[in-house]
Protein backbone atom coordinates (compact mmCIF):
# COMPACT_ATOMS: atom_id res chain seq x y z
CA UNK A 1 0.00 0.00 0.00
CA UNK A 2 1.43 3.34 -1.09
CA UNK A 3 1.19 6.37 1.15
CA UNK A 4 0.54 9.69 -0.53
CA UNK A 5 3.13 12.20 0.67
CA UNK A 6 1.95 15.40 2.29
CA UNK A 7 3.72 18.67 1.60
CA UNK A 8 1.98 20.85 4.17
CA UNK A 9 4.98 20.90 6.51
CA UNK A 10 7.34 21.57 3.63
CA UNK A 11 5.12 24.41 2.43
CA UNK A 12 5.49 25.95 5.89
CA UNK A 13 9.26 25.61 5.63
CA UNK A 14 9.23 27.25 2.19
CA UNK A 15 7.46 30.21 3.77
CA UNK A 16 10.20 30.47 6.40
CA UNK A 17 12.95 30.13 3.81
CA UNK A 18 11.30 32.85 1.76
CA UNK A 19 11.27 35.24 4.69
CA UNK A 20 14.96 34.53 5.34
CA UNK A 21 15.82 35.35 1.73
CA UNK A 22 13.73 38.51 1.75
CA UNK A 23 15.34 39.65 4.98
CA UNK A 24 18.96 38.67 4.35
CA UNK A 25 19.57 38.49 0.61
CA UNK A 26 18.36 41.84 -0.78
CA UNK A 27 21.03 44.43 -1.57
CA UNK A 28 20.30 48.14 -1.22
CA UNK A 29 20.08 49.45 -4.83
CA UNK A 30 21.70 52.71 -3.74
CA UNK A 31 24.95 50.78 -3.30
CA UNK A 32 25.05 50.34 -7.08
CA UNK A 33 25.15 54.11 -7.45
CA UNK A 34 27.67 54.54 -4.63
CA UNK A 35 30.11 52.00 -6.08
CA UNK A 36 29.41 52.90 -9.73
CA UNK A 37 28.07 49.47 -10.57
CA UNK A 38 26.39 49.32 -13.97
CA UNK A 39 23.82 46.70 -12.96
CA UNK A 40 22.69 45.93 -16.49
CA UNK A 41 26.21 46.49 -17.84
CA UNK A 42 24.83 49.78 -19.17
CA UNK A 43 25.00 53.32 -17.81
CA UNK A 44 22.01 55.67 -17.45
CA UNK A 45 22.44 56.76 -21.07
CA UNK A 46 22.24 53.19 -22.32
CA UNK A 47 25.92 52.95 -23.21
CA UNK A 48 27.26 49.47 -22.60
CA UNK A 49 30.33 48.50 -20.61
CA UNK A 50 32.94 47.26 -23.08
CA UNK A 51 33.56 43.56 -22.39
CA UNK A 52 34.79 42.25 -25.73
CA UNK A 53 35.49 42.78 -29.41
CA UNK A 54 33.63 41.38 -32.40
CA UNK A 55 33.64 41.58 -36.18
CA UNK A 56 30.24 39.94 -36.59
CA UNK A 57 27.84 42.88 -36.30
CA UNK A 58 27.69 46.52 -35.32
CA UNK A 59 24.88 48.64 -33.92
CA UNK A 60 24.97 52.41 -34.36
CA UNK A 61 22.69 54.59 -32.25
CA UNK A 62 24.88 57.65 -31.65
CA UNK A 63 27.54 59.57 -33.54
CA UNK A 64 30.11 62.22 -32.70
CA UNK A 65 29.21 65.71 -33.88
CA UNK A 66 31.50 68.66 -33.05
CA UNK A 67 33.25 66.57 -30.42
CA UNK A 68 30.03 65.48 -28.69
CA UNK A 69 28.14 62.21 -28.82
CA UNK A 70 24.59 62.69 -30.08
CA UNK A 71 21.82 60.19 -30.77
CA UNK A 72 21.06 59.38 -34.37
CA UNK A 73 18.75 57.13 -36.40
CA UNK A 74 19.69 53.51 -35.75
CA UNK A 75 21.92 51.51 -38.07
CA UNK A 76 22.70 47.79 -38.10
CA UNK A 77 25.63 46.17 -39.89
CA UNK A 78 26.28 42.48 -40.54
CA UNK A 79 30.02 41.90 -41.02
CA UNK A 80 30.36 45.58 -41.95
CA UNK A 81 27.49 45.62 -44.47
CA UNK A 82 24.45 47.83 -43.86
CA UNK A 83 21.44 45.56 -43.25
CA UNK A 84 19.27 47.81 -45.41
CA UNK A 85 21.56 47.28 -48.41
CA UNK A 86 21.72 43.53 -47.80
CA UNK A 87 17.92 43.36 -47.69
CA UNK A 88 17.55 45.68 -50.67
CA UNK A 89 19.73 43.43 -52.83
CA UNK A 90 18.11 40.06 -52.20
CA UNK A 91 14.57 41.47 -52.26
CA UNK A 92 15.16 43.31 -55.54
CA UNK A 93 16.20 39.98 -57.07
CA UNK A 94 13.26 38.17 -55.46
CA UNK A 95 15.36 35.63 -53.59
CA UNK A 96 15.27 34.44 -50.00
CA UNK A 97 17.86 36.04 -47.74
CA UNK A 98 18.22 34.02 -44.55
CA UNK A 99 20.67 31.42 -45.87
CA UNK A 100 22.74 34.14 -47.53
CA UNK A 101 22.90 36.12 -44.29
CA UNK A 102 23.80 32.96 -42.37
CA UNK A 103 26.77 32.38 -44.69
CA UNK A 104 27.89 36.00 -44.27
CA UNK A 105 27.65 35.97 -40.46
CA UNK A 106 29.39 32.62 -40.08
CA UNK A 107 32.22 33.01 -42.57
CA UNK A 108 32.70 36.77 -42.91
CA UNK A 109 32.14 37.21 -46.65
CA UNK A 110 29.17 37.60 -48.95
CA UNK A 111 28.76 34.31 -50.85
CA UNK A 112 29.00 34.00 -54.60
CA UNK A 113 26.13 32.27 -56.43
CA UNK A 114 28.07 29.01 -56.41
CA UNK A 115 29.04 29.31 -52.74
CA UNK A 116 25.46 30.09 -51.73
CA UNK A 117 24.15 27.15 -53.78
CA UNK A 118 26.62 24.79 -52.11
CA UNK A 119 25.78 26.19 -48.68
CA UNK A 120 22.05 25.64 -49.20
CA UNK A 121 22.74 22.05 -50.27
CA UNK A 122 24.87 21.53 -47.15
CA UNK A 123 22.09 22.82 -44.89
CA UNK A 124 19.53 20.64 -46.66
CA UNK A 125 21.69 17.55 -46.16
CA UNK A 126 22.00 18.33 -42.42
CA UNK A 127 18.30 18.88 -41.71
CA UNK A 128 17.26 15.27 -40.99
CA UNK A 129 17.25 14.40 -37.29
CA UNK A 130 18.93 11.22 -35.98
CA UNK A 131 16.96 8.01 -36.43
CA UNK A 132 14.01 7.74 -34.04
CA UNK A 133 14.87 11.10 -32.41
CA UNK A 134 11.29 12.34 -32.75
CA UNK A 135 9.89 9.17 -31.16
CA UNK A 136 12.51 8.71 -28.45
CA UNK A 137 13.11 12.34 -27.45
CA UNK A 138 10.55 14.84 -28.74
CA UNK A 139 7.47 12.65 -28.26
CA UNK A 140 8.40 11.72 -24.70
CA UNK A 141 7.45 14.13 -21.90
CA UNK A 142 6.58 17.04 -24.24
CA UNK A 143 6.83 20.45 -22.62
CA UNK A 144 4.19 23.16 -22.62
CA UNK A 145 7.03 25.63 -23.17
CA UNK A 146 8.65 25.21 -26.56
CA UNK A 147 11.88 26.88 -25.48
CA UNK A 148 12.35 24.22 -22.82
CA UNK A 149 11.53 21.56 -25.41
CA UNK A 150 14.07 23.06 -27.79
CA UNK A 151 16.78 23.24 -25.12
CA UNK A 152 16.14 19.64 -24.09
CA UNK A 153 16.42 18.48 -27.69
CA UNK A 154 19.67 20.41 -28.16
CA UNK A 155 21.20 18.91 -25.01
CA UNK A 156 20.10 15.41 -26.06
CA UNK A 157 21.76 15.80 -29.46
CA UNK A 158 25.04 15.75 -27.52
CA UNK A 159 24.48 12.03 -26.97
CA UNK A 160 24.23 11.45 -30.73
CA UNK A 161 27.51 13.22 -31.51
CA UNK A 162 30.65 11.06 -31.36
CA UNK A 163 32.80 14.25 -31.27
CA UNK A 164 30.57 16.27 -28.97
CA UNK A 165 33.39 17.75 -26.83
CA UNK A 166 35.77 18.51 -29.68
CA UNK A 167 36.17 22.32 -29.84
CA UNK A 168 38.36 22.43 -32.93
CA UNK A 169 37.11 24.94 -35.49
CA UNK A 170 36.18 22.34 -38.16
CA UNK A 171 34.11 20.45 -35.60
CA UNK A 172 32.48 23.63 -34.28
CA UNK A 173 31.45 24.55 -37.82
CA UNK A 174 29.95 21.09 -38.36
CA UNK A 175 28.01 21.24 -35.09
CA UNK A 176 26.77 24.77 -35.67
CA UNK A 177 25.62 24.04 -39.22
CA UNK A 178 23.77 20.96 -37.99
CA UNK A 179 21.99 22.99 -35.31
CA UNK A 180 21.10 25.79 -37.74
CA UNK A 181 19.67 23.20 -40.13
CA UNK A 182 17.78 21.26 -37.44
CA UNK A 183 16.30 24.05 -35.31
CA UNK A 184 13.13 24.42 -37.44
CA UNK A 185 12.32 20.71 -37.15
CA UNK A 186 13.08 20.62 -33.43
CA UNK A 187 10.76 23.58 -32.79
CA UNK A 188 7.88 22.50 -35.05
CA UNK A 189 7.94 18.85 -33.99
CA UNK A 190 8.14 19.91 -30.34
CA UNK A 191 5.01 22.00 -30.81
CA UNK A 192 3.19 19.19 -32.64
CA UNK A 193 4.02 16.75 -29.83
CA UNK A 194 2.76 19.24 -27.22
CA UNK A 195 -0.38 19.91 -29.21
CA UNK A 196 -1.09 16.19 -29.60
CA UNK A 197 -0.23 14.98 -26.10
CA UNK A 198 -1.32 17.91 -23.94
CA UNK A 199 -3.88 19.96 -25.85
CA UNK A 200 -5.23 17.05 -27.95
CA UNK A 201 -6.81 19.54 -30.31
CA UNK A 202 -5.11 18.32 -33.46
CA UNK A 203 -3.68 15.12 -34.86
CA UNK A 204 0.04 14.55 -34.60
CA UNK A 205 1.72 14.79 -38.00
CA UNK A 206 5.26 14.98 -39.30
CA UNK A 207 6.29 16.72 -42.49
CA UNK A 208 9.91 15.98 -43.26
CA UNK A 209 11.76 19.14 -44.39
CA UNK A 210 12.12 19.39 -48.15
CA UNK A 211 15.65 19.99 -49.50
CA UNK A 212 14.55 22.39 -52.24
CA UNK A 213 12.80 24.77 -49.83
CA UNK A 214 14.29 27.69 -47.93
CA UNK A 215 14.31 27.75 -44.14
CA UNK A 216 11.26 30.04 -44.06
CA UNK A 217 9.36 27.88 -46.54
CA UNK A 218 10.17 24.72 -44.61
CA UNK A 219 8.86 26.22 -41.35
CA UNK A 220 5.49 26.96 -42.95
CA UNK A 221 5.44 23.65 -44.84
CA UNK A 222 6.19 21.57 -41.74
CA UNK A 223 3.81 23.49 -39.50
CA UNK A 224 0.71 23.41 -41.69
CA UNK A 225 -1.24 20.22 -42.16
CA UNK A 226 -1.72 20.88 -45.88
CA UNK A 227 1.83 22.21 -46.25
CA UNK A 228 0.61 25.20 -48.27
CA UNK A 229 1.70 28.85 -48.06
CA UNK A 230 1.82 31.92 -50.28
CA UNK A 231 5.03 33.41 -51.65
CA UNK A 232 4.45 36.60 -49.66
CA UNK A 233 3.99 34.64 -46.43
CA UNK A 234 7.31 32.86 -46.95
CA UNK A 235 9.11 36.07 -47.94
CA UNK A 236 7.83 37.94 -44.85
CA UNK A 237 8.88 35.11 -42.53
CA UNK A 238 12.26 35.00 -44.28
CA UNK A 239 12.63 38.72 -43.61
CA UNK A 240 11.84 38.17 -39.93
CA UNK A 241 14.57 35.52 -39.76
CA UNK A 242 17.08 37.83 -41.46
CA UNK A 243 16.37 40.70 -39.07
CA UNK A 244 16.55 38.48 -35.97
CA UNK A 245 19.65 36.52 -37.01
CA UNK A 246 22.14 38.71 -35.16
CA UNK A 247 22.24 41.86 -33.05
CA UNK A 248 25.68 42.52 -31.63
CA UNK A 249 27.59 40.66 -28.94
CA UNK A 250 26.00 42.50 -26.03
CA UNK A 251 22.47 41.14 -26.04
CA UNK A 252 21.81 38.75 -23.19
CA UNK A 253 21.70 35.45 -25.08
CA UNK A 254 24.72 36.22 -27.26
CA UNK A 255 26.73 37.38 -24.26
CA UNK A 256 25.66 34.14 -22.56
CA UNK A 257 27.06 32.24 -25.55
CA UNK A 258 30.39 34.06 -25.14
CA UNK A 259 30.52 33.52 -21.37
CA UNK A 260 29.68 29.82 -21.52
CA UNK A 261 31.89 29.17 -24.56
CA UNK A 262 34.84 30.82 -22.81
CA UNK A 263 34.82 27.98 -20.28
CA UNK A 264 35.67 25.53 -23.06
CA UNK A 265 32.41 23.60 -22.82
CA UNK A 266 30.70 21.84 -25.71
CA UNK A 267 28.53 23.47 -28.37
CA UNK A 268 25.29 21.87 -27.17
CA UNK A 269 25.72 23.19 -23.62
CA UNK A 270 26.55 26.69 -24.89
CA UNK A 271 23.53 26.86 -27.21
CA UNK A 272 21.21 25.42 -24.54
CA UNK A 273 22.38 28.19 -22.20
CA UNK A 274 21.63 30.79 -24.88
CA UNK A 275 18.15 29.30 -25.30
CA UNK A 276 17.60 29.62 -21.55
CA UNK A 277 18.49 33.29 -21.81
CA UNK A 278 16.25 33.93 -24.80
CA UNK A 279 13.32 32.26 -23.06
CA UNK A 280 13.24 35.08 -20.50
CA UNK A 281 10.38 37.52 -21.15
CA UNK A 282 12.77 40.47 -20.86
CA UNK A 283 14.64 39.15 -23.90
CA UNK A 284 12.76 36.85 -26.28
CA UNK A 285 9.17 37.23 -25.18
CA UNK A 286 8.64 40.88 -26.07
CA UNK A 287 6.49 40.24 -29.16
CA UNK A 288 4.09 38.14 -27.07
CA UNK A 289 3.59 41.11 -24.74
CA UNK A 290 3.04 43.41 -27.72
CA UNK A 291 0.41 41.05 -29.13
CA UNK A 292 -1.39 40.81 -25.79
CA UNK A 293 -1.26 44.58 -25.40
CA UNK A 294 -2.85 45.16 -28.80
CA UNK A 295 -5.61 42.67 -28.05
CA UNK A 296 -6.36 44.81 -25.00
CA UNK A 297 -6.17 48.05 -27.00
CA UNK A 298 -8.54 46.73 -29.69
CA UNK A 299 -11.01 45.57 -27.04
CA UNK A 300 -11.07 48.96 -25.28
CA UNK A 301 -10.98 51.41 -28.18
CA UNK A 302 -14.19 51.79 -30.19
CA UNK A 303 -12.81 53.74 -33.16
CA UNK A 304 -9.30 52.62 -34.11
CA UNK A 305 -9.00 55.55 -36.51
CA UNK A 306 -9.66 58.14 -33.80
CA UNK A 307 -6.19 59.32 -32.73
CA UNK A 308 -7.58 61.15 -29.70
CA UNK A 309 -9.24 57.99 -28.41
CA UNK A 310 -6.09 55.97 -29.05
CA UNK A 311 -3.98 58.62 -27.31
CA UNK A 312 -6.20 58.60 -24.23
CA UNK A 313 -5.88 54.85 -23.88
CA UNK A 314 -2.10 54.86 -24.40
CA UNK A 315 -1.97 57.52 -21.67
CA UNK A 316 -3.81 55.10 -19.38
CA UNK A 317 -1.31 52.37 -20.15
CA UNK A 318 1.65 54.68 -19.44
CA UNK A 319 -0.02 55.85 -16.20
CA UNK A 320 -0.42 52.20 -15.06
CA UNK A 321 -4.20 52.43 -15.30
CA UNK A 322 -4.71 49.95 -18.14
CA UNK A 323 -3.54 46.64 -19.62
CA UNK A 324 -1.06 45.00 -17.19
CA UNK A 325 -0.54 48.24 -15.20
CA UNK A 326 3.25 48.17 -15.50
CA UNK A 327 3.32 51.50 -17.32
CA UNK A 328 5.12 49.90 -20.27
CA UNK A 329 4.11 50.29 -23.90
CA UNK A 330 5.57 47.05 -25.20
CA UNK A 331 7.51 47.22 -28.44
CA UNK A 332 8.34 50.90 -27.92
CA UNK A 333 11.90 51.59 -26.78
CA UNK A 334 15.18 49.72 -26.93
CA UNK A 335 18.29 49.44 -24.78
CA UNK A 336 20.45 50.95 -27.54
CA UNK A 337 18.34 52.59 -30.26
CA UNK A 338 16.72 55.95 -29.65
CA UNK A 339 15.31 57.59 -32.77
CA UNK A 340 14.69 54.42 -34.75
CA UNK A 341 15.34 50.68 -34.94
CA UNK A 342 16.48 49.91 -38.51
CA UNK A 343 15.00 46.42 -38.26
CA UNK A 344 11.54 47.83 -37.55
CA UNK A 345 11.92 50.28 -40.43
CA UNK A 346 12.82 47.49 -42.87
CA UNK A 347 10.13 45.16 -41.56
CA UNK A 348 7.25 47.64 -41.60
CA UNK A 349 6.73 47.67 -45.38
CA UNK A 350 6.51 43.87 -45.50
CA UNK A 351 4.07 43.88 -42.59
CA UNK A 352 1.92 46.38 -44.49
CA UNK A 353 1.85 44.18 -47.61
CA UNK A 354 1.02 41.04 -45.64
CA UNK A 355 -1.77 42.79 -43.73
CA UNK A 356 -3.29 43.85 -47.06
CA UNK A 357 -3.15 40.25 -48.33
CA UNK A 358 -4.81 39.03 -45.13
CA UNK A 359 -7.48 41.75 -45.08
CA UNK A 360 -6.06 43.25 -41.89
CA UNK A 361 -5.15 46.74 -43.08
CA UNK A 362 -7.18 48.35 -40.28
CA UNK A 363 -5.10 46.48 -37.68
CA UNK A 364 -1.92 47.63 -39.40
CA UNK A 365 -3.18 51.22 -39.34
CA UNK A 366 -3.77 50.91 -35.59
CA UNK A 367 -0.22 49.65 -35.08
CA UNK A 368 1.08 52.61 -37.11
CA UNK A 369 -0.95 55.04 -35.02
CA UNK A 370 0.39 53.64 -31.75
CA UNK A 371 3.92 53.67 -33.19
CA UNK A 372 3.53 57.37 -33.93
CA UNK A 373 1.93 58.61 -30.72
CA UNK A 374 3.37 56.34 -28.02
CA UNK A 375 6.90 57.86 -28.00
CA UNK A 376 5.41 61.35 -27.60
CA UNK A 377 3.26 60.25 -24.67
CA UNK A 378 6.11 58.39 -22.98
CA UNK A 379 8.42 61.40 -23.28
CA UNK A 380 5.82 63.61 -21.56
CA UNK A 381 5.45 61.29 -18.58
CA UNK A 382 9.02 60.19 -17.95
CA UNK A 383 12.48 61.62 -17.68
CA UNK A 384 14.16 60.50 -20.89
CA UNK A 385 17.91 59.92 -21.20
CA UNK A 386 17.43 59.11 -24.86
CA UNK A 387 14.54 58.92 -27.30
CA UNK A 388 12.28 55.91 -27.77
CA UNK A 389 10.87 54.39 -30.93
CA UNK A 390 9.29 51.18 -32.18
CA UNK A 391 11.60 48.18 -32.08
CA UNK A 392 11.45 45.07 -34.29
CA UNK A 393 9.25 43.21 -31.78
CA UNK A 394 6.55 45.84 -32.19
CA UNK A 395 5.56 44.26 -35.50
CA UNK A 396 6.88 40.69 -35.32
CA UNK A 397 4.08 39.32 -33.14
CA UNK A 398 1.49 40.83 -35.50
CA UNK A 399 3.25 39.13 -38.42
CA UNK A 400 3.37 35.75 -36.70
CA UNK A 401 -0.33 36.01 -35.90
CA UNK A 402 -1.09 36.81 -39.54
CA UNK A 403 0.95 33.78 -40.57
CA UNK A 404 -1.10 31.62 -38.25
CA UNK A 405 1.91 30.68 -36.16
CA UNK A 406 0.93 29.42 -32.69
CA UNK A 407 1.91 31.74 -29.84
CA UNK A 408 3.98 28.92 -28.35
CA UNK A 409 6.35 29.23 -31.32
CA UNK A 410 6.87 33.00 -31.27
CA UNK A 411 10.10 32.85 -29.23
CA UNK A 412 11.36 29.62 -30.90
CA UNK A 413 11.09 31.41 -34.27
CA UNK A 414 13.41 34.03 -32.77
CA UNK A 415 15.76 31.18 -31.77
CA UNK A 416 15.63 29.62 -35.26
CA UNK A 417 17.02 32.92 -36.55
CA UNK A 418 19.40 33.77 -33.70
CA UNK A 419 21.12 30.36 -33.67
CA UNK A 420 23.09 31.81 -36.60
CA UNK A 421 24.38 34.72 -34.53
CA UNK A 422 25.07 32.49 -31.53
CA UNK A 423 27.04 30.11 -33.73
CA UNK A 424 29.11 32.90 -35.25
CA UNK A 425 29.89 34.31 -31.80
CA UNK A 426 30.77 30.89 -30.38
CA UNK A 427 33.25 30.30 -33.19
CA UNK A 428 34.66 33.80 -32.70
CA UNK A 429 35.02 33.26 -28.94
CA UNK A 430 36.79 29.90 -29.29
CA UNK A 431 39.00 31.18 -32.11
CA UNK A 432 40.14 34.40 -30.44
CA UNK A 433 39.86 34.15 -26.68
CA UNK A 434 42.12 32.29 -24.30
CA UNK A 435 40.73 33.28 -20.91
CA UNK A 436 37.47 32.39 -19.22
CA UNK A 437 35.12 35.36 -18.88
CA UNK A 438 34.92 36.22 -15.21
CA UNK A 439 33.54 39.68 -14.32
CA UNK A 440 34.10 41.22 -10.91
CA UNK A 441 31.50 41.47 -8.17
CA UNK A 442 32.04 43.64 -5.09
CA UNK A 443 31.15 42.03 -1.77
CA UNK A 444 29.11 44.42 0.40
CA UNK A 445 28.31 42.04 3.27
CA UNK A 446 30.25 43.20 6.37
CA UNK A 447 32.53 40.57 7.89
CA UNK A 448 31.11 39.05 11.07
CA UNK A 449 32.37 37.04 14.02
CA UNK A 450 31.53 33.37 13.73
CA UNK A 451 28.85 32.15 16.19
CA UNK A 452 29.21 28.61 17.59
CA UNK A 453 26.12 26.41 17.39
CA UNK A 454 25.36 26.55 21.11
CA UNK A 455 25.29 30.35 21.07
CA UNK A 456 22.95 30.82 18.08
CA UNK A 457 19.42 32.10 18.70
Amino acid sequence: MSIKPTYNSFDTQIGKYTQLCLGNCKIDPELNVKHQVYRGLRDLNGKGVLTGLTEISDIIARKEVDGKEVYCPGELYYRGYDIKKIVGDFTSQNRFGFEEVAYLLLFGNLPTKEELSDFKKDLASLRPLPDNFVRDVIMKAPSADMMNSLARSVLTLYSYDLSADDTSIPNLIRQCLQLIARFPSLAVYGYNAYNYHMKKSESFFIHEPRPELSTAENILYMLRLDGKYTELEAKVLDMALVLHAEHGGGNNSTFTTHVVSSSGTDTYSAIAAALGSLKGPKHGGANLKVTAMFEDIKANIKDWKDQDEVSKYINKIVNKEAFDKTGLVYGIGHAIYSYSDPRAQVFKEYVKNLSAEKGLSEEFALYSTVEEIAPKIISKHRKMYKGVSANVDFYSGFVYDMLGLPRELFTPIFAIARIVGWSAHRIEEILNAGKIIRPAYMAVQPHREYIPMENRK
